[in-house]
Order: structure tokens, then C-alpha cells, then sequence
């Protein structure tokens, strides 16, 4: 045998090494962070959603950003606020937490938007106040937008909504790409995704500290796994073009909307915000002193408040 063959069989054992390692790494997540909702089956796709509060009140939707799950949403302490008054429903979007992700179709904010009316008119949701953190918010105005559902309200959280040059979301869709990315992410792209995860999430959290309820708590490995990380690739991937094809139809938005963000998001520059208000000056911004990308931890009381202003009044209980 060759010099080059046994290299060859050396790296071809160590692929087949860490494809096993990471599809046992994927199942011990699922075993350790098992799901803490219910599901849902619309449209062929299994979706993942938990539910909080009074059935009977109105209805909160909530939208997570890209690479987490509803645990995000829950320990930021938002369900719960809102559970107090509303019925609040939050899901895991396609490809996170435990949703399915279909590789027959292209995950647009507009195509989540679409499953996602079909799956609360399955769950009866009537006219919810929509809020959305980050690439939930370009599926919050998707919703908003459709002409065959309603919303009440949006509250748009550290969104991203004009196209800019942003090479770092380009490197991250690398393990979307078919068969590379494929073999990515069952390789090298776990253990590199767990290397800058640390920094990543100071960043998130920045200039504030990560929050002891995240960093104890968030299930990271359920974030790691292959499958997550196509998801979160592609949603990196589609973030520009989402926000260039939705840019042109935001005048058509007609429910109330509250704009927020952290003045010192180092993740999406709180000037995104600044242009949306502008383009519907009938929105209300709060931008948030001294609070980074993650400002659902931050101010989690005021974002609840935006709800509250736009949500209907819940009916009168009587005995």
C-alpha cells in the first residue's frame, strides 16, 4: 500500500470516526433535553410549540431568532410575564428545538409565515399580537403581510430588516451547502461551532454579562447538533435576501408596531431599527440603554409593556 493510500484510509477512518461521534452526540441531547411542549402537524411538518397562560385571553405569538429554540424566549423570563395576562403561544421554527425542517422546500421568512398561519388556525389563534427577536422578526412581518390572516400587533425585537454587506453571514451558511455542508456538519462544524460558542454568546449578550438563567440552563447541545446547525447556516445564508424582498412591502403593513432594540447591539447595529420606524412612522422605538442583541433579557419588562399596548383587552371574568 501505497504512502497516499494509507493517508487516504487515515482520513477516511477519521471522517467515519467523527460522523459517529456526532450522530451519538446528537442523540445523548435529545436524551439529556428532551421536548418541553407539544407538537403540531401541519402542512407535512411536525412543528414543536409550548403553551402558557389562560386559553380563553388573547393570543401572544412569539418567534425566536436563528440558531436557538423557545428555551431562549422562556428563560428570558418573557413567557412567563406574558403568560400572567395573555395565552401565549411560542414554537420552535423550522429546523430548531424540535420542529422539522423539510429539505424539499426553501425556508423563506414568507414560507414560515405560511405554515405558521395554517398552524394557529389550527390551534384556533385569532388576531395574536406577533412578537419576533432577531430573524423572528422578519417571519413576524411575513405574517403581518399575508393577506389571509390577522394580527393585532407587532412587536419587532433586534431585527434585521435592509440588506447590507455582511460577509459574516455568508461565512456562516457554509454548512448549508449540499453535500459539503452535509459533511460539515457531521464532522468538523460541531466541534467548531462548540469553540467560538463561548465568545458568540458574549457577544449576543454584550455589553451586559450572559445572564446565570442562560448560561446554566439554554440546552447548547440541542443548538450543536447537525441538523440545527443547517438550519441556523441557512437562515444565514437567507438572512439578506429575506430582509431585500420584505424591504419593498413594509408600507403595506396596517397593524400597530413597536419597534425594539439594544443601542449597543454588536451583532445588528440598532440603526437597522432607526429605518424601519422611519419607513412607518406611525410605529413606536424604544431603544434600549446599555443593552446588547439579546434585549429580551435586558428589558424583558418593557417588551412585555409594548405587548400590552397593543394587545386586546382580555374579557371580564366573572364568577
Amino acid at each position: 500500500m501505497s504512502t497516499t493510500e494509507t493517508v487516504l484510509l487515515i482520513v477516511l477512518a477519521g471522517l467515519v470516526v467523527l460522523i459517529l461521534a456526532n450522530i451519538a452526540f446528537q442523540v445523548a441531547a435529545e436524551r439529556n433535553n428532551p421536548p418541553i411542549g407539544v407538537f403540531t402537524d401541519c402542512d407535512g411538518v411536525r412543528l414543536h410549540h409550548i403553551e402558557r397562560g389562560d386559553a380563553a385571553a388573547p393570543c401572544v405569538v412569539l418567534f425566536h431568532g436563528n440558531g436557538t429554540m423557545v428555551q431562549d424566549l422562556v428563560l428570558s423570563g418573557l413567557v412567563d410575564r406574558l403568560a400572567q395576562n395573555y395565552r401565549v403561544v411560542c414554537f420552535d421554527r423550522p429546523g430548531f428545538g424540535y420542529s422539522q425542517r423539510p429539505r424539499t422546500r426553501i425556508w423563506t421568512a414568507t414560507r414560515q409565515a405560511a405554515l405558521f398561519a395554517q398552524a394557529l388556525d389550527q390551534l384556533g389563534v385569532r388576531n395574536p399580537v406577533v412578537l419576533g427577536h432577531s430573524w423572528g422578526t422578519l417571519v413576524a412581518i411575513a405574517l403581518a403581510l399575508r393577506s389571509g390572516y390577522a394580527v393585532s400587533g407587532l412587536v419587532l425585537v433586534s431585527g434585521y430588516y435592509f440588506p447590507t454587506a455582511r460577509t459574516d453571514f455568508w461565512l456562516m451558511s457554509a454548512p448549508a451547502l449540499p453535500l459539503l455542508g452535509d459533511l460539515m456538519r457531521y464532522t468538523i462544524s460541531p466541534i467548531i461551532s462548540r469553540a467560538i460558542m463561548p465568545k458568540l454568546m458574549r457577544t449576543l449578550f454584550a455589553p451586559r454579562a450572559i445572564p446565570p438563567e442562560f448560561k446554566n440552563e439554554f440546552p447548547i447541545s440541542l443548538a450543536l447538533r447537525p441538523k440545527q446547525l443547517r438550519a441556523a447556516a441557512e437562515e444565514s445564508a437567507f438572512l439578506i435576501p429575506a430582509a431585500a424582498q420584505l424591504r419593498l412591502q413594509y408600507r403595506g403593513i396596517r397593524c400597530p408596531v413597536r419597534i425594539v432594540h439594544g443601542k449597543a447591539d454588536r451583532l445588528i447595529e440598532a440603526d437597522q431599527s432607526r429605518r424601519l420606524h422611519a419607513v412607518l412612522p406611525s410605529s413606536l422605538l424604544h431603544l434600549v440603554e446599555d443593552a446588547g442583541h439579546m434585549v429580551t433579557y435586558a428589558d424583558a419588562a418593557g417588551i412585555a409593556d409594548a405587548v400590552a399596548a397593543l394587545a386586546p383587552t382580555a374579557p371580564v371574568r366573572t364568577a
